[in-house]
């Protein structure tokens, strides 16, 4: 699985005419590549809920973990994050998992987070929908994540 962490102070996500926001926390972009499996989603979570990306009341930076400060989090679904320019200018897609399986993985991740009570609020896009994503970003502070990686 490949993560795209962005710290953020508030952000948001429109499918059709709803809108889904949070506050302060992370906006989290998810792509499921084949042969990822929940153990890929487990290592990603932990790596999430324990990354310390948020300064202390002295101000020091990388101090508080999303749980420190009970942040929230908007996790969209991104098949685009698994793709490649190998072969010319159109992106090739064909190393992300199977829409009907990848459901089943980001379902299993949401709901993870979605039952630690040590976190803020936890929104969602819509699996394979069109959506906009709106975040003003923290820092900037973005980083790619990858449990192959890990």
């Amino acid at each position: 699985m490949k993560l795209i962490l962005q710290r953020c102070t508030s952000a948001s996500v429109s499918v059709d005419d709803e809108t889904r926001a949070i506050k302060q926390g992370y906006v989290l972009l998810l792509g499921v590549i084949e042969g990822d499996t929940k153990i890929d989603a487990d290592i990603l979570i932990q790596k999430v809920l324990n990354v310390r990306l948020f300064p202390n009341s002295e101000g020091k930076i990388n101090d508080l973990s999303i749980q420190d400060i009970k942040g929230d989090v908007l996790i969209v679904s991104q098949f685009t994050l698994v793709g490649s320019l190998k072969n010319g200018n159109r992106p090739d897609y064909t190393s992300a998992m199977e829409p009907t399986r990848a459901k089943e993985l980001y379902k299993y991740f949401v709901e993870q987070l979605k039952n630690d009570d040590m976190i803020g609020k936890v929104a969602t896009g819509e699996f394979g929908a069109y959506m906009q994503v709106e975040l003003i970003n923290d820092g900037p502070v973005t980083l790619v994540v990858d449990s192959k990686l890990l």
